[in-house]
């Protein structure tokens, strides 16, 4: 290795979800600033799509970027069936640290320059004697939420969710109770407590990296780094490098993308719910019925219904078993809409498809990465938030961006009808109202181009970023 070049390791925790926003990240700084990188990727024995999907990406040798998988450990003696999803991660990036520590020491190359973690693996950071940096793969505002929880924490008896008033973040979109972070529903569940830890030790870092852009956060973007009260608790530099995302896969077109080829333009909706996104057996008998009313085309990823909780879904979820997935849809439903969808078991590729020009609207979880892959495609969004901060991505989409619906009642909170569906989708595809969404998700995308663009507000953060770890 060149030994002016800057060699930075960085820390992913286990799921999907989270690798990819830091292979997106370490292929930006290896090929548009030419630094050596080694992704440190925390695995699991249950994501055969994340064994998969790593060993594809070391069979491409993408140039300066290598990954060294960490071997996953057993945490079952330290946790049980109430453990929430948070929590797991959170340990299992833990007991994973001695893997950690002999990854770097056994680099044959010189050390890193600097490490940046995911915000999973935020508590690891002091553990070694360089710069670090955290990345948080999400928004500026659950940012804010995250670091100001503690003050809540101190200020706000009982729980968040039964407040009548919503919850105010110093310079930021106020918070409604029923739309916090998961760690925030129930304040004696130890995932709250971790969510809380997780909040302090940002501020232990040299920097903090968001995949989000100004022109999209601009008023919460410039709290992080210039409201007293925000600035009090979280001192360092903030560094907006978005919209990193997902490059669109050059391969043979699969049964998806020669149907989307013979589609009018913008006519078809996609509907998909993420790597870990399920629902109830009912929700998704409504799902269908109101798709089918709706007479819009439409490609829909299916996974099996889970009648359990949310978190409980998540962590079962392996996206490896197609067997069966069919058979839970209403009795005809595909005779019935064999002319005007395609339902998929289980997978598909999600960028490819929302950059095809047949594609006019996606009902999503709103999990960031999907959100991304949506924005910067110019798509527009029926929000079906599930889990973790997709309320307030939800939110956010609607209120504040105009780029996106959503159901009069959270998903996971009641059961949503055919009918509203059925309107819902008439009216991002059809209605004159979808019109003006369709239009502001178009001056998104180009927002997002220029950000990312030679000049753009995040090209030159990430400049800023290599300079700092240049100059430590």
């Amino acid at each position: 290795m060149d030994s002016s070049q800057l060699h930075v390791a960085i820390v992913s925790s286990p799921g999907m979800g989270h690798l990819i926003p830091v292979l997106v990240l370490g292929n930006q700084l290896a090929t548009h600033h030419n630094i050596k990188i080694t992704i440190l990727a925390i695995t699991t024995n249950s994501s055969s799509a994340e064994t998969k999907f790593l060993k594809k990406f070391n069979n491409e040798k993408i140039s300066n970027v290598e990954i060294v998988p960490i071997p996953s450990v057993d945490i079952s003696h330290l946790i049980d069936s109430s453990t929430k999803v948070f929590t797991r991660l959170r340990i299992l990036v833990r007991e994973a640290l001695p893997g950690i520590r002999r990854a770097i020491a056994s680099m044959t190359h010189r050390g890193p320059d600097a490490l940046v973690v995911d915000l999973f693996c935020t508590q690891i950071a002091e553990e070694f004697n360089i710069p670090k940096y955290a990345y948080h793969p999400t928004t500026a505002w659950t940012l804010a939420l995250a670091i100001y929880c503690r003050v809540f924490d101190k200020e706000i008896e009982g729980e968040y969710v039964d407040l009548q008033q919503p919850l105010k973040i110093p310079g930021c979109k106020a918070l409604r109770p029923d739309e916090v972070v998961d760690p925030m529903l129930d304040r004696r569940d130890q995932q709250y407590e971790e969510y809380i830890k997780m909040g302090i030790e940002y501020a232990s870092f040299d920097g903090i990296l968001i995949n989000t852009w100004e022109d999209l956060e601009g008023e919460t973007v410039k709290a992080l780094r210039s409201n007293d009260k925000l600035r009090s608790i979280l001192k360092v530099p903030i560094y907006p490098i978005g919209p990193l995302r997902r490059t669109v896969e050059i391969t043979e077109p699969d049964e998806v993308i020669q149907w989307l080829d013979k589609q009018n333009h913008e006519s078809v909706l996609f509907v998909c719910f993420g790597s870990g996104g399920t629902m109830s057996s009912q929700q998704m008998t409504e799902l269908a019925w109101g798709l089918e009313l709706s007479q819009q085309k439409f490609v829909w990823v299916v996974r099996p219904p889970f009648d359990g909780d949310a978190d409980s879904a998540y962590l079962n979820s392996t996206g490896n078993d197609t067997r069966g997935v069919l058979e839970y849809l209403p009795e005809g439903f595909l005779t019935r809409t064999k002319d005007m969808s395609l339902v998929v078991p289980m997978w598909a590729r999600q960028v490819d498809i929302l950059s095809h020009s047949s594609v006019g609207g996606f009902m999503s979880h709103c999990g960031w990465n999907s959100t991304i892959e949506s924005l910067t495609n110019g798509v527009p969004i029926i929000a079906w938030p599930l889990h973790a901060e997709q309320k307030m991505n939800a939110a956010m989409l609607t209120e504040e961006l105009g780029v996106a619906i959503r159901p009069a009642v959270l998903p996971t909170k009641k059961l949503v009808k055919r009918e509203e569906i059925q309107e819902m989708v008439k009216i991002l595809m059809q209605a004159k109202e979808g019109k003006g969404i369709r239009e502001k998700a178009k001056k998104l995308k180009m927002s997002a181009e220029n950000a990312l663009s030679e000049g753009g507000s995040s090209y030159n953060s990430i400049c800023e970023l290599v300079k700092d770890i240049r100059t430590r």
